[in-house]
C-alpha cells in the first residue's frame, strides 16, 4: 500500500514498489497486489483491512514522519482498533539520534508513536523506526529509509525459494511469436513467460522473460525460445534488447 498525494499528483515518481518487490522475491515471497491511494484516514484505513486480510503480509511506505499530515500511524490504528501510543523504545533511539541535532522536538516524537502492541524496525538512517503490527509492516516513504528497514527485517519473514528470471529478446512482433511462447510455457510446469514489446528506432521488437524458481526449467525454457526463434527466422538477442 503505497500512500501519498504526491505520488497521485505526479509530483514525486515511487520507487518504494521495486525495491519491496524485489526485496520480497530475495526472501521467497510474491508481490502480487500494489494500490496507491490518497492522504486520507478512512482510504489508509478501508485498504489496510482489505489488504491485510487478502494476502500473508502487508507492506505500506509513506506518511509517518514528523508533520500533521503524516497520518498512517493514527488511520491504521483506528482501522484496528488500539490506541496510538508513544513507544519507549522508539523514544530513546530519537532521543540518542537527536542528542547532537538540536534535541528530540514534539514534532520528532511524533515518529515514536505506534499502534498499542506494535513492535518496532529497526532504522540506522535516522533513528525514526519503522514499525510491525502483526502481518502489516508500516515502513517511511523516502526510499532510502524504506530500503533500510527492509534491510532490518531480512531473514525474518516466511517464504519459499526465490525467484529466478532471464530474458531474451528478438526484432519481432509479439503475434508471430505467441504460440511458441505459449507452447514453451505449456510443456514446462512452473514456468512463467512473459512478452514485453517496444517500438525502438522505427522497429518493433520484443524482449520474453522466463521466470520460475527452478534454474533448469529457466534455461531450458530459453534454449527453446531461442532455438524457436531461429525456426522463425529471427536471431535471438541473449540477455534481451
Amino acid at each position: 500500500m503505497v500512500i501519498g498525494d504526491e505520488i497521485l499528483s505526479g509530483r514525486t515518481q515511487d520507487k518504494n514498489i521495486a525495491q519491496v518487490a524485489k526485496w520480497l522475491n530475495l526472501q521467497g515471497i510474491r508481490l502480487t497486489e500494489v494500490r496507491v491511494i490518497p492522504d486520507v484516514a478512512e482510504a489508509i484505513g478501508e485498504t489496510m483491512i482489505a489488504l491485510k486480510a487478502r494476502h500473508d503480509y502487508l507492506f505500506t511506505t509513506g506518511g509517518i514522519g514528523p508533520t500533521h499530515d503524516d497520518i498512517t500511524v493514527d488511520a491504521i490504528a483506528a482501522a484496528l482498533n488500539v490506541s496510538v501510543v508513544v513507544h519507549p523504545q522508539a523514544r530513546e533511539m530519537l532521543e540518542d539520534h537527536y542528542r547532537t541535532r538540536g534535541g528530540l522536538t514534539d514534532a520528532r516524537l511524533r515518529m515514536a508513536r505506534v499502534p498499542d502492541g506494535a513492535e518496532l524496525i529497526v532504522n540506522r538512517a535516522s533513528g525514526a523506526p519503522g514499525i510491525r503490527f502483526g502481518n502489516i509492516f508500516i515502513l517511511a516513504g523516502v526510499p532510502e529509509v524504506a530500503g533500510i528497514m527492509l534491510e532490518g527485517l531480512s531473514g525474518q519473514l516466511e517464504g519459499g525459494k526465490p525467484m529466478l528470471s532471464r530474458t531474451i529478446g528478438a526484432w519481432a512482433r509479439e503475434s508471430e511469436v505467441a504460440d511458441l511462447l505459449r507452447e514453451t510455457e505449456q510443456r514446462n510446469d512452473g514456468a512463467q513467460i512473459g512478452s514485453y514489446p517496444f517500438f525502438r528506432d522505427g522497429k518493433v521488437g520484443a524482449n520474453f522473460v522466463v521466470r520460475s524458481t527452478d534454474a533448469t526449467i529457466v534455461e531450458r525454457c530459453i534454449a527453446t525460445i531461442a532455438d524457436g526463434l531461429v525456426a522463425l527466422g529471427y536471431d535471438p538477442v541473449w540477455d534481451g534488447i
